[in-house]
């Protein structure tokens, strides 16, 4: 989210100089940690992106105070395979991890949805039309809010890759959309999970245009055998870091 700032050069009445916020912890994420707007291989991003520089408005109470419009967690909400009658088809697996500020301490009460394709790399949405079949008992959505120690934890399906118009052949990787929500509305991060070794990274626009190759790796997840459900589902590790050196890339610029 961006802050207001005053005049260029000038620094606010009462503020703290940059070394007195590196002493109380806060670490700055190093330049290449979020992609750009506008990344020329992404070529959605041409449309997307603003010509203008943006106008940044100073938020209000209502903004900073809510709604949330989170409504009440179901009790399938977590569980993507089991919100149908039948089986969802697919390799089970389960996505877990933490959600922790910049000094690795952790954020509860935050309301974390993923929504995916399915195990055929289709959407459950009338506008994903491509020829891979559509699974009855898989819609491809949940949502969670993290305990008091950050966690969270999903069980699922693992997602297919798909093909898409940016270029030639182009594929995209499986991956599993985030969406977190902090204290207000307007307090919101979406980011992307990979699947380790995944040999569509080469290509994929979406994922390389994040510069750093270090901040790129902290979108895959990490395979965790001991967290595997014996007989049931692989599990995979996914930690998300809200700011800092560490930060976890986001769709957005947040300052």
């Amino acid at each position: 989210m961006t802050i207001p700032a005053g005049a260029a050069g000038a620094r606010p009445a009462g503020a703290r100089p940059a070394d007195a916020t590196a002493a109380r912890g806060y670490r700055r994420a190093p330049e290449g940690t979020h992609p750009p707007l506008r990344f020329a291989a992404y070529r959605a991003t041409g449309l997307r992106a603003p010509s203008l520089a943006p106008v940044v408005l100073r938020q209000r109470l209502t903004e900073i105070t809510g709604p949330l419009l989170t409504g009440d967690i179901g009790p399938s909400d977590h569980d993507l395979t089991t919100q149908h009658a039948g089986e969802a088809i697919g390799q089970r697996i389960v996505v877990f991890g933490r959600v922790l500020d910049s000094d690795g301490r952790p954020v509860p009460e935050t309301l974390v949805e993923v929504w995916q394709a399915n195990s055929a790399g289709r959407y459950a949405h009338v506008r994903d039309s491509w020829p891979a079949p559509l699974d009855p008992n898989f819609t491809g959505g949940g949502r969670v809010v993290t305990d008091p120690a950050g966690h969270y934890s999903f069980t699922t399906i693992k997602p297919g890759a798909y093909p898409w118009g940016n270029h030639h052949n182009a594929w995209r990787p499986a991956h599993i959309h985030f969406s977190l929500f902090g204290r207000s509305f307007t307090q919101r991060l979406v980011t992307q999970m990979y699947f380790p070794d995944d040999p569509l990274f080469s290509q994929d626009p979406i994922y390389n245009s994040v510069p750093d190759a270090n901040a790129r790796g902290r979108m895959v997840a990490t395979f965790d055998l001991d967290a595997t459900c014996p007989e049931r589902a692989l599990a995979f590790r996914f930690d998300i870091v809200l700011r800092g050196r560490e930060r976890t890339p986001f769709e957005e610029p947040h300052a």
